[in-house]
């Protein structure tokens, strides 16, 4: 599986190169839809490269000067990755609206084929770049993988709207800036949809409900834990973060209580939760 960086690298590669000829066949096709569409992906070129430097200063391992790292560059990358793609849905609005107004020719046949390729190469890279943004659990990646499907999502508005250009003949030239418009309403919801949990992340949101209960059941196994009372999770970059509150016997020793403090951390750390920190606080039985 490649690394986040090299996969943001990859998707930088393959935009550059979609871009080129969605542009260049959007101009010699006479279609704003296909031009549009390629302007969409220089976007995600752009949104590509900053992800691709903010992963890698996510990596970027803990020093004097940041104690915990530098995993916050990576929620931080991923809300400008967002607004990148709000703002690239409102300009291709307004550029669409001008064309629908503005006189308008008819888009030449061999577009479709160049959209029909593009829709498989987006959709194939959204597919790949989600599901090692999943694996790593990076909302940096899962966003630049929604910037490829946004990207396929206009590609296949522009195809249905030149069809519609083609087959429809005169006084249907504007169908595919239409369909360019229409895909602006989609790119805009993608962009307010994967804003949220990047927020969420800077402003420490709590983890799900499914990270804690894992948690808690690794947490419970673990020889001198007799309950546990608090736990807080929150994601920083591509790791977890927890603040956890564990019940042992009151009669317990301090060097026990310790010891269990270390036995509860070590073994989180172990798990495939990916927690890069556990700060444990013991608390007495009542007895």
């Amino acid at each position: 599986m490649l690394s986040p960086s090299r996969t943001s690298l990859f998707g930088i590669i393959v935009n550059t190169l979609l871009a080129v000829v969605k542009v260049i066949a959007g101009i010699l096709g006479d279609s704003y839809a296909l031009i549009a569409d390629g302007i969409e992906s220089t976007l995600d070129v752009f949104s590509s490269l900053l992800l691709w430097g903010g992963l890698r200063i996510a990596a970027v391992p803990a020093d004097t000067d940041h104690p915990y790292g530098h995993g916050k560059a990576e929620p931080l990358t991923a809300m400008v990755l967002a607004l990148v793609l709000l703002g690239g849905a409102v300009g291709l609005a307004i550029q669409s609206a001008r064309e629908i107004l503005g006189p308008h020719h008819h888009p030449q046949p061999f577009t479709l084929v160049v959209l029909a390729g593009v829709v498989i190469a987006k959709e194939a890279l959204f597919r790949f770049v989600f599901k090692i943004g999943e694996a790593v659990k990076s909302t940096a990646l899962k966003v630049d993988a929604w910037h490829h499907r946004s990207d396929a999502i206009t590609s296949a508005a522009a195809f249905v709207g030149i069809s519609v250009a083609l087959i429809g003949g005169t006084g249907y030239e504007r169908a595919d800036a239409w369909a360019a418009l229409f895909a602006c309403g989609i790119i805009g919801w993608n962009g307010y949809r994967l804003l949220r949990p990047a927020l969420g992340e800077v402003m420490d949101a709590a983890a799900d409900e499914e990270t804690e209960s894992r948690i808690r059941e690794v947490a419970a196994r673990i020889d001198g834990v007799v309950a546990l009372d608090k736990c807080r999770v929150r994601k920083y970059g591509l790791v977890l973060v927890v603040d956890l509150h564990v019940v042992v016997d009151g009669q317990s020793t301090v060097r026990q209580g310790h010891e269990i403090a270390h036995r509860v951390k070590d073994v989180l750390r172990a798990s495939d939760l990916k927690i890069a920190d556990v700060l444990v606080h013991i608390e007495p039985t009542e007895n």
